[in-house]
């Protein structure tokens, strides 16, 4: 065996038999942490309405309320990457399936508005852990030739999640003002599985080698992932890559120009991933459907179809993603994107708000509707001049009301080409930054500087989720869809320039030979 010493696993002198449904069983369980992620993003919008009736919230307290989820997220992304390779993956993703079950419990049964936002940031932590660790773990496990694959097992969790979470959603809002109560609690369920499954999974091989020396445990492992010769071959380029590493990453490294492609490509995507919107698009799913005119039930079943639309891309996107490969997927997802949100923008700009006897009639509030009286008759041409014109009619509460229930009265659009726009967005998203981003944030970091690269990377995906979602109430409100579309799409254009100039292809590459490639560029 010692003859193997430099060989790659790609060399056609050796043979090596992969334990495919072992491997495949593993990434699934491990996974489910993104199912839970998937869920916990996306029950949230169809229990808006009910906890900001509750709890009697503010547009920024509603904004507050859903993104606080990513706000403990950052905690949970500073945490999981210096404690997994402390403790390793495995104990970290069971205290992860720990933190995802209080969060839902505590949350169903919150009653004052402080304490639901401690549950659902605990949540957050979890989400900050499971969104990281996982990929880590299993891009740790897996043979080259599948890396992609399973890692977006992940991802395809995530989305069945969030299509899991919007059926919850449907089928629980008609049970009474308590609905929102279920929506969150239900997720308790398949949390304490999560718990009790990741039990059965073994610690990563590289982390064991890397951490603990654990050569025999960490062979024992490997074999039974791929054979005797995979996993001498795999031990020995694992021993290789420590062996140029003398001490532990710190922070200040990630400013070395040694990584400074690596970070340029990691930050980027990161940046790029949740800037564009995605989140904005899955929390608020029912209320953008709502403002192109929709009813509450079509406006939650058009939700339903968003997730579907997801799942089915991201299935796609695990068929391409270790064929097409890495670059080729964003390039593609991207620039279907910008068209996308350039359709959007599109349809609500060329929406009117109209004011007549019939329109009128379908104002529940009475308040409200004796002061619209004075716009009978009147059309505007954008929402940022209708609620120019409420401010001198209406006092700020009714407004407010206004807003979120009676809009969507009043809305002339083409709602079939907003359904279409979106879906595109999404199912674009699916196949792109979606799964890939999460791919190579995995596989671009040297093992050296993983741990604290992949939580600072994570902490700043988050950041920069939590803005999106806390500004996208606001920019509804006051900039009206068509301004906040346009942003969108502008952001996106600039998605695939970073893409087309920065991204490397990692596709059939070790983790070795990604390090000495982009160490060496």
């Amino acid at each position: 065996m010692n003859k193997m010493v430099n060989k790659d696993i790609k060399d056609p002198s050796i043979k090596v038999k992969m334990n495919k449904s072992y491997t495949i069983l593993i990434s699934l369980i491990v996974a489910l942490g993104g199912f839970l992620l998937g869920f916990d993003s996306a029950v949230i919008s169809g229990a808006v309405k009910g906890i900001t009736i509750y709890f009697e919230m503010t547009p920024t307290m509603v904004g507050f309320s859903v993104g606080c989820v990513v706000f403990g997220a950052m905690a949970g992304n500073l945490l999981a990457g210096p404690m997994s390779d402390w403790l390793g993956r495995k104990k970290v993703l069971i205290i992860v399936a720990a933190l995802f079950s209080i969060s839902a419990i505590w949350s169903a049964l919150a009653t004052g508005y402080a304490e639901f936002i401690i549950a659902r940031m605990i949540g957050g932590i979890g989400i900050g852990g499971a969104i990281l660790i996982a990929p880590i773990y299993i891009a740790e496990i897996a043979p080259p030739k599948l890396r992609g694959t399973l890692v977006s097992f992940n991802q395809l969790n995530i989305v069945i999640g969030i299509s899991v979470a919007y059926f919850s959603n449907y089928f629980l809002v008609d049970i009474g003002t308590d609905s929102w109560r279920w929506m969150l609690g239900v997720e308790a369920i398949p949390a304490i599985i999560y718990f009790i499954s990741l039990f059965t999974v073994p610690k990563s091989p590289r982390w064991l080698i890397l951490k603990l020396n654990n050569i025999a445990l960490a062979r024992k492992i490997l074999m039974k992932i791929g054979g005797e010769a995979y996993a001498e071959i795999t031990i020995q380029e694992i021993q290789r890559g420590i062996a140029k590493k003398e001490t532990k990453g710190k922070l200040k490294d990630l400013l070395s120009s040694k990584y400074a492609t690596i970070m340029i490509i990691a930050l980027g995507i990161a940046f790029f991933q949740q800037i564009t919107g995605i989140n904005a698009i899955f929390y608020y799913a029912p209320t953008i459907f709502e403002q192109a005119g929709g009813s509450t039930d079509s406006s939650f079943l058009q939700a339903i179809v968003v997730g579907l639309t997801n799942l089915v891309f991201t299935l796609v996107a695990i068929w391409l993603i270790d064929r097409l490969g890495r670059k080729p997927l964003l390039l593609i997802g991207t620039t279907c994107m910008t068209i996308a949100l350039l359709m959007a923008t599109f349809a609500f700009n060329n929406a009117t708000y109209d004011f007549n006897e019939k329109t009128l009639e379908k104002v529940n509030n009475t308040e409200i509707k004796m002061a619209l009286q004075d716009l009978k008759g009147r059309s505007f041409e954008s929402q940022s001049l209708l609620f120019k014109e409420l401010k001198l009619l209406l006092t700020p509460k009714d407004a407010l009301e206004f807003e979120r229930n009676e809009i969507k009265n009043f809305i002339q659009i083409n709602d079939t080409l907003v359904l279409m726009a979106i879906l595109l967005y999404v199912a674009s998203f699916a196949i792109s930054l979606g799964p890939v981003m999460w791919t190579l944030i995995s596989e671009v970091f040297p093992s050296k500087i993983k741990g604290i690269a992949i939580s600072v990377v994570g902490f700043f995906n988050s950041l920069v989720s939590f803005s999106v979602t806390q500004v996208f109430p606001w920019e509804l409100s006051r900039l009206g869809p068509t301004t906040t579309f346009a942003i969108y799409a502008l952001l996106s254009m600039c998605a695939v320039l970073f893409v087309y100039k920065f991204v490397i292809e990692t596709k059939g590459k070790t983790l070795e030979q990604v390090e000495e490639l982009l160490i060496r560029s």
